[in-house]
């Protein structure tokens, strides 16, 4: 079976932010979810279109299942453009799921979201989409 996968690359700001532009982190910090100059992948979305695209392998075992559909991960962007606190906050299936977490995860420095002059942690949802041909 020939296998398809398509990634949506729409790095955006958690969505929901009607009243509230931060929350905390389990250390009691600040977490922006929209701020001047957003967090950036390096190269843009173009580049991180392409390391996932090069790097995201699709799992056996959910082909053979013909297991497919959309991941929501979120992750914060520190102050030094490290990824962490990943999660998937809309899942398909625990296979495609962890695949998803994993690549974010292995994702290499973006550059950091600032607030003024200020580099800030900036927390995204990344959807990534498994499907097959």
């Amino acid at each position: 079976m020939k296998k398809l996968l398509l990634i949506l690359i729409c790095a955006v700001p958690l969505a929901g932010i009607s009243q509230q532009l931060t929350e905390k982190d389990p250390k009691n910090e600040d977490v922006f979810i929209a701020v001047e100059k957003m967090p950036e992948y390096p190269g843009g979305n173009g580049s991180m279109m392409k390391y996932i695209s090069n790097n995201l392998k699709y799992p056996d075992d959910a082909a053979e299942k013909h297991i497919q559909g959309k991941v929501y991960v979120s992750f914060i962007v520190s102050e030094l453009g490290k990824i962490s606190d990943v999660e998937v906050v809309r899942g398909v299936n625990e296979l495609l799921d962890n695949e998803a977490k994993r690549i974010v995860k292995a994702m290499p420095s973006w550059k950091p979201g600032m607030q003024g002059d200020k580099p800030v942690k900036v927390k995204f949802i990344l959807p990534i989409v498994f499907k097959l041909n």
